[in-house]
């Protein structure tokens, strides 16, 4: 990962990155926090820092994350770009391990054909997934399904539309929000994008997802960066 051409040492870009995916903080908060600790950085290069540094990292816990489950837990939540709702297409195990993500601007059976097509690029073809009586998403699978039939082994997923299944993906949802709480919106799509990756690599750490090896959640989040 580049860190030329940056006047600050890499560990203190990487600690006030993981501080801001991590914990409830505005970019003003982090500033003021990085003072106390004295460096002098303001808000506007913190959010450089993180549209940079975070989705390479979430990229590499991704091809890091443990191995997940075959039942998966499908479902989107809201967060606001630009003074409007976007949708983030968010899926975990019946674990309640993170699968996949996907930040779209519009919740549409083009943006769930998209989303299943990547989390199963990642993550393998599940057995089943859970979803909600989403029309779009109900399509996006069929759609998944017709090309697995036809260039795989024959094998498709199964589908069941019970929303008190996915009650494990609507709590996973609530971490997510508390930490884009006091961010009060995004500015743009390609930054809330990027931010959210990083804040779903938080998370994951935070549920075990990747293999410590008696590190601090710090440390296995800078160690992604190796």
């Amino acid at each position: 990962m580049e860190f030329k051409g940056v006047h600050y040492p890499k560990s203190v870009i990487l600690h006030a990155v993981f501080f801001y995916l991590r914990y409830s903080v505005s970019y003003r908060d982090l500033e003021e926090i990085m003072a106390e600790r004295g460096v002098k950085v303001d808000h506007a290069t913190l959010n450089r820092w993180v549209v940079k540094f975070a989705p390479p990292i979430a990229a590499r816990a991704q091809a890091r994350k443990r191995p997940t489950a075959t039942s998966w837990r499908m479902d989107e939540t809201y967060i606001r770009v630009k003074g409007k709702w976007t949708y983030l297409y968010r899926a975990v195990d019946r674990d309640g391990q993170t699968l996949d993500f996907l930040l779209s601007e519009r919740r549409d059976l083009s943006a769930a054909r998209r989303f299943f097509k990547r989390a199963i690029g990642t993550n393998g073809v599940p057995d089943r997934i859970v979803i909600d009586k989403s029309g779009a998403n109900l399509a996006g699978l069929q759609a998944v399904n017709v090309i697995l039939k036809f260039t795989g082994n024959g094998r498709t997923i199964k589908v069941r539309q019970v929303k008190y299944l996915n009650n494990i993906l609507e709590q996973d949802h609530r971490f997510i929000k508390r930490i884009t709480g006091p961010m009060m919106g995004f500015k743009a799509f390609r930054s809330a994008a990027a931010t959210i990756a990083g804040i779903e690599t938080a998370h994951m750490i935070r549920k075990g997802q990747i293999a410590t090896n008696g590190a601090t959640a710090f440390q296995t989040f800078a160690e992604l960066v190796a």
